[in-house]
């Protein structure tokens, strides 16, 4: 992330906007069951309101620095590392939640790796929750000198079910769309 959005996600408007708004919708109608793996945490502006929503909750973070701040003061587990290379067991959450993060991996094929991932480590009967923002000039702009990958609302359904989902729900609204994805078996 560049130093825009390391700044405005950590700011407390995008935390009671995470928390008050964003998180409630991306997980309306979807039970979290008991322990949730948050993919790509950053500051943190999620975590704190995901852990009021399940009894137990696994942050993911690439970035070191985000990691360790973050593990310094929250009391769920913090994992420093690679959405696309998860360092987890198979079939350990009961959920597996993304929010503005898939963007930020590199490539389409890592993005693809990081779905395959995400069914592995869920539960049968788990969800991939996931919040997203659209390809548009604002946007472009707002990652110069940040990786930003857009996810393509055409195709997300098609590259869920090659990595293992089923029943793909994709939900729109202003500022972006979120999906749901269900692990079967």
């Amino acid at each position: 992330m560049n130093a825009l959005e390391n700044w405005f996600c950590s700011t407390g408007f995008w935390q009671r906007i995470t928390r008050d708004h964003l998180l409630p919708w991306v997980v309306a109608g979807n039970p979290l069951g008991n322990h949730v793996l948050e993919l790509g945490a950053g500051p943190g502006a999620g975590t704190e309101a995901l852990q009021r929503l399940a009894p137990r909750v696994t942050s993911l973070e690439w970035s070191h620095a985000f990691a360790t701040r973050l593990a310094a003061k929250n009391r769920n587990a913090v994992v420093q590392g690679d959405a696309s290379s998860l360092p987890f067991v198979d079939r350990t959450f009961s959920s597996v939640i993304a929010v503005l993060m898939l963007h930020h991996l590199r490539t389409r094929a890592s993005q693809e790796n990081a779905f395959r991932e995400a069914c592995r480590v869920l539960r049968p009967g788990g969800s991939f929750l996931a919040f997203e923002i659209e390809d548009n000039l604002l946007h472009r702009v707002i990652h110069i000198g940040s990786v930003f990958v857009p996810i393509d609302r055409a195709d997300i359904a098609d590259r869920l079910s090659a990595a293992g989902f089923t029943g793909v729900k994709l939900d729109s609204r202003a500022g972006g769309f979120r999906f749901c994805a269900m692990r079967e078996n």
